[in-house]
């Protein structure tokens, strides 16, 4: 069974809402109906042979939703790419997976950065979305009549769980009219038609940081059961200030390569052992190694890695090595207490600090390159960097403009040192911790 065959199995009840925005609501049957339009076009502008690699922008709008579901109609493998990257990103993503082989079952190829620049994409088949869907709803206690709103980007996996979920249990997605902050918090506030008010929304801490600050002293809606945060750090101070207000936070720890969500906390958790992300989900196995670097795996694990830098996903045990650093308590709570490896999370998006440096690298008036993530209350972290130029200084204006050409906004450097050459250490390595103290400080 796949999500097309969940699709017709849902149109059994025609008349139920899959999809509303401010201007329509779309039931399964004409969700059905809009899709089965759509997927002959798509087979027909889309070139390759039989189930071909599909790399397409796609918006977390009702377009979006059903352009990737008629591509999946057609028998194409998607590869959402996030509406920001440029144009050069896109055409990179096109370049690196041509001709690439997929793990048998692929349905779906995502970045684990959301990006192309360093090309390293996930291959998920529908089993590990549906063991994940099915997990995360018993975990938050989500069923058809919840209403979700499709508040990330497909391209990005929370983004694309919101989908699959909504479509297996046969529930509904409430998509804002753009994903501004304004039009967010008008469909929290019951700004869909037909009284469906949402009750679930995902945030990145960014956005909820961002809503908090737009709505001022107004309470949170009534009907929203579940405010999950995750993609990011998200600081206790922050949740706290939503808790104040009224706003049922859960908190949850997942990874593009387990198909999202590894543990969740739900709201009552959260007011009773604020830090923790939960027990991990049914079915997940985490571990903690001896370094402190937390292992998964379970049905949810991805199939492996495609595209030229691939590598192999798990160890010679089977467990996905996440990267990040953690404990389990004697109630089998999780806890994230570091990152292992150097990788920059700014509103949710993951960022690669190589790719980063190499575009710096790039410009002709520069030596060497330093990028580090560095604390922010807004992002998470946000990404600063150290500039070794080739002569003297020069305008932070003119690397501004030439990463921008190159890069996506995420990524861009918003705290900079560009004066004498980069620390090093005994070994002539660059000495990271010094360089995130000279910016920090």
């Amino acid at each position: 069974m796949s999500v097309i065959d969940v699709l017709a199995r849902s149109t059994g009840e025609a008349d139920r809402a899959a999809l509303v925005s401010g201007r329509e609501v779309i039931t399964y049957g004409e969700l059905g109906r809009r899709v089965d339009a759509r997927a002959p076009l798509a087979r027909e502008s889309t070139p390759g042979g039989p189930s071909p690699v599909v790399p397409v922008v796609l918006e977390a709008d009702v377009d979006g939703i059903v352009e990737l579901l008629a591509l999946w109609r057609a028998g194409y493998v998607p590869v959402p790419l996030n509406g920001r990257l440029t144009e050069t990103e896109v055409d990179g993503a096109h370049r690196a997976l041509e001709g690439v082989d997929l793990p048998d079952g692929t349905q779906v190829v995502l970045w684990t950065s959301g990006t192309s620049g360093r090309p390293r994409g996930v291959a998920l088949s529908w089993a590990n979305q549906e063991a994940s869907a099915r997990a995360a709803a018993e975990r938050l206690d989500l069923g058809s009549d919840d209403v979700w709103v499709a508040s990330l980007s497909p391209a990005h996996v929370g983004g694309l769980a919101l989908i699959t979920r909504s479509v297996l249990l046969g529930g509904t997605l409430a998509v804002p009219d753009d994903q501004s902050t304004e039009s967010l918090s008008a469909l929290l506030d019951g700004g869909a038609p037909g009284s469906l008010a949402p009750t679930h929304v995902s945030l990145v801490p960014t956005q909820l940081l961002r809503l908090l600050d737009h709505r001022g002293h107004r309470p949170a809606p009534e009907a929203l059961r579940c405010v999950l945060v995750g993609g990011a750090h998200a600081p206790a101070s922050l949740v706290a200030r939503a808790q104040q207000a009224g706003w049922p936070i859960a908190l949850t720890y997942g990874a593009t390569e387990m198909s999202s969500q590894m543990a969740s906390a739900p709201p009552d958790l959260v007011e009773s052992r604020p830090g923790t992300v939960g027990p991990p989900l049914k079915g997940v196995e985490v571990s903690v190694g001896d370094d402190g670097e937390l292992k998964a795996r379970g049905p949810t694990l991805a199939l492996g890695y495609v595209g030229p830098e691939a590598g192999p996903l798990v160890d010679a045990d089977g467990w996905y090595r996440t990267g990040d650093l953690g404990r389990i308590d004697d109630a089998g709570h999780l806890w994230i207490t570091g990152r292992r490896i150097d990788r920059i999370v700014s509103g949710g998006v993951t960022v690669d600090a190589v790719e980063i440096e190499e575009a710096l690298r790039a410009h002709p008036a520069v030596i060497d390159a330093c990028v580090v993530g560095l604390p922010d209350e807004e992002w998470g972290e946000r990404v600063g960097a150290w500039v070794e130029p080739v002569v003297g200084e020069f305008e932070v204006e003119e690397l501004e403009r030439h990463l921008r050409e190159r890069l996506a906004p995420a990524k861009l450097p918003r705290s900079w040192r560009m004066d004498g050459p980069l620390p090093r250490n005994a070994n002539g390595k660059v000495d990271r911790a010094a360089v995130r103290k000279a910016l920090t400080g």
